[in-house]
């Protein structure tokens, strides 16, 4: 998949736990942790705004463009 997420890197940086982003978001852990970690196939704008809100990032800090080599 060449969207690749980074989610863990800015939450790091920020040192915020899941637990309180998942709070603070208004999602569960589960779905903020499948997130976190590139389980997912689509997130919802509503989503991405508030995380974007409450790490006070933007969204290109969380998602990255990663080509693909052809086979």
């Amino acid at each position: 998949m060449p969207i690749v997420l980074r989610l863990d890197r800015v939450m790091a940086d920020r040192k915020i736990s899941l637990q309180e982003l998942a709070e603070e978001v208004g999602i569960s852990n589960v779905n903020l942790s499948n997130i976190k970690t590139g389980k997912v196939r689509a997130i919802r704008f509503s989503t991405l705004e508030a995380i974007c809100r409450v790490l006070q990032c933007q969204p290109g800090d969380i998602l990255e463009y990663e080509e693909t080599k052809e086979v």
